[in-house]
């Protein structure tokens, strides 16, 4: 009896710990979700990967200079649902994003709309 009860004591704390870092999921966590900031930028790179797409981009300055920015959306998954695929951006695309900027990055961003090459929104969620 002794045994049995050890193991499921094991059991329930193998789950919650599993359970924990699921729940773990930083969302937004990183960003300053109370400032929206938007650059105009041309794509570097595109990597349409789990668990977050990220997209590398040069914006010029003020001053013309060219800063690299890196900015991040959700799972390839919800966007390819919206209409996305890993050809929906490429190196030279001109875009311009909006979003939350990182609270320890000022070149990082969490995009919450996207202008695409065409100058037509891309869809960030499917409708």
């Amino acid at each position: 009896m002794r045994a049995k009860s050890f193991v499921l004591l094991m059991g329930v704390a193998a789950v919650l710990t599993v359970s924990r870092s699921t729940l773990a999921h930083h969302g937004t966590a990183a960003y300053d979700t109370k400032t929206i900031v938007t650059v105009k930028g041309t794509m570097t790179d595109f990597h349409f990967i789990n668990p977050h797409v990220q997209l590398f981009f040069d914006v010029k300055n003020d001053k013309g200079e060219v800063e690299k920015w890196q900015a991040e959306l959700t799972a390839p998954n919800k966007l390819s649902r919206a209409g996305w695929d890993k050809y929906t951006l490429k190196p030279g695309d001109s875009i311009t994003a909006s979003g939350y900027i990182s609270k320890n990055d000022p070149h990082t961003m969490w995009i919450n709309k996207l202008i695409g090459p065409d100058g037509q929104a891309l869809h960030l969620f499917e409708e």
